[in-house]
This record gives C-alpha cells, sequence and structure tokens, in this order.
C-alpha cells in the first residue's frame, strides 16, 4: 500500500466510518457519472450524424435555390428585385431559442416559423415570371430552414463536447484519484487498528500470565506457611515430657542481670 496516496487523517473507528461514508459517495458519483457520460456521448454521436446528413443536404438545396433565384431573375428581368424589396415590410421568418436537457446539460435548440400576413409578396411578378418568384421563395424558406436546423445542431454539437469533456475528466478523477485514496487510507486505518488490537491482546494476555504466575506464587507460599504450622503444632506432643523440661532449663529471663552472692564481713 502506498503511504504518499492517501488522506492524513488519525486511525480511529470514527474516521474509519467517515472515511467509508467518503468512499461510497464517491463510487456512487463514478457510476452517476459514467451513466451520464454514456448518455451524453449518445447524444452527441447522434448530433453528429444529424450534420453530416444536414451538410449534405444543405449543398443541394443551396444549389436548388441559386438555380431558382437564376431561373426567376431570367424570367422576370433583373428590374424585378425592385418589386420584391419594395413589397417587403418586416421580415415573416422568426426563430424561436429554445433549451433542450439531455442528463442534465441544457442544449440549445433553435426553430424557425413563419410569421405575418404576406400582402403585396403574393402580387409580385402578376405580368410575368410569377411561378418561377413563388418557387425561388420556397427554395430560400427551405434553406433558411435547413440553416437554422443546421445552427441548432452546431451548437448542440459544441455545447456537448464540452460537457463530455468535463464529465469525462470528473470520472477520471474519480476513478484514478479519489476512489484509491480514499481506499488506500480506509486499508491504512484497519491495518493501524489491528495492530492496535494485536497490541491490546498481547498486552491483556502478558497481563493474564502474570496474574497467574502471582496466583502460583500465593499458592506456594501458603502451602508453605500450612505445613509449617502443621509441623510446629505435632513437635509439643512428641512423648517423655522432653519438651516441658527443656521448656523449665530455660525458664529465666535472658536480659535479667545475674545477681551475685551476698557477702558476710
Amino acid at each position: 500500500m502506498s503511504t504518499t496516496n492517501r488522506l492524513t487523517v488519525v486511525p480511529t473507528v470514527t474516521v474509519l466510518a467517515v472515511i467509508k461514508t467518503r468512499l461510497t459517495g464517491a463510487q456512487m458519483g463514478f457510476r452517476l457519472l459514467k451513466k451520464k457520460a454514456d448518455a451524453l456521448t449518445m447524444r452527441y454521436r447522434l448530433i453528429l450524424k444529424k450534420i453530416v446528413e444536414a451538410k449534405t443536404k444543405m449543398g443541394a438545396t443551396m444549389k436548388a435555390s441559386s438555380f431558382a433565384l437564376t431561373e426567376a431573375k431570367y424570367v422576370a428581368g433583373e428590374g424585378i428585385k425592385h418589386s420584391i424589396i419594395d413589397s417587403v415590410g418586416a421580415a415573416n421568418v422568426r426563430v424561436l431559442a429554445q433549451t433542450d436537457n439531455v442528463a442534465g446539460v441544457k442544449l440549445p435548440k433553435f426553430q424557425h416559423y413563419l410569421e405575418g400576413v404576406e400582402s403585396k409578396a403574393d402580387m409580385t411578378g402578376l405580368g410575368k415570371g410569377g411561378k418561377q418568384l413563388q418557387n425561388c421563395k420556397k427554395a430560400y424558406l427551405a434553406s433558411v430552414g435547413l440553416l437554422v436546423e443546421l445552427a441548432s445542431l452546431q451548437t448542440a454539437f459544441i455545447t456537448l463536447d464540452l460537457a463530455i469533456k468535463t464529465t469525462n475528466r470528473r470520472v477520471n478523477a474519480l476513478e484514478n484519484v479519489v476512489t484509491p485514496r480514499l481506499e488506500n487510507t480506509v486499508s491504512y486505518i484497519k491495518g493501524e487498528l489491528d495492530e492496535l488490537e494485536r497490541e491490546e491482546f498481547f498486552r491483556l494476555k502478558k497481563v493474564q500470565a502474570k496474574k497467574k504466575k502471582d496466583m502460583a506464587e500465593k499458592d506456594v507460599l501458603l502451602k508453605a506457611k500450612v505445613a509449617l504450622e502443621a509441623l510446629g503444632s505435632s513437635n509439643p506432643g512428641n512423648g517423655n515430657g522432653n519438651g516441658a523440661s527443656y521448656g523449665d532449663d530455660n525458664n529465666g529471663n535472658m536480659l535479667e542481670q545475674a545477681r551475685d552472692e551476698d557477702l558476710l564481713f
């Protein structure tokens, strides 16, 4: 186990519970972020496919629009553009901005719609080229709609790209930094607690052995004392009064001074 890739903590049971809770939270966060990254990646690939299709379609649509404009100019003449400019008061094509939520990431979404009533524009080209002007108008409306769709897809693509990079960085940090560090910390605390438990067990064994030894010594001393008392109580009644005569010879006080005989003059 690495001694550097872990948290600096005091190895106690309380700290172990806290670190385990943090480890559980990190593992759960890793799983959730992994699912989020997968969902964003799926949407990213779908948007990329739509962008490729839209760009492929854009070439043909813009080509058709330019050709329709050329036809309208050819039939109606170059001066028709002045009539068109005079007949248009305000743009009737509007863009509505919305947001789409994908795994907590808000993606911009653009939609175009027509607003207002056409009045003078429908009357343009009644003399000649009216059909070509209407075809040109439809072609350019289709081009505008495709451009709005492409702008929406491109903006969502860039937003998703940034979100995926951020999520992947968090996933890698949890997987390669946070989780191993917490796991090493848990292993370190468990090892220290096991070592303390072994030391405590060894100390208790030593204390118990010392108590047994002291009790054995006390038993030996107690047995010796009982044996001496039994031996002392059996000596006075051994027979023939020897013990009594022996005691008569030593009836005097050993500490008393010897007295001299009286002298008569």
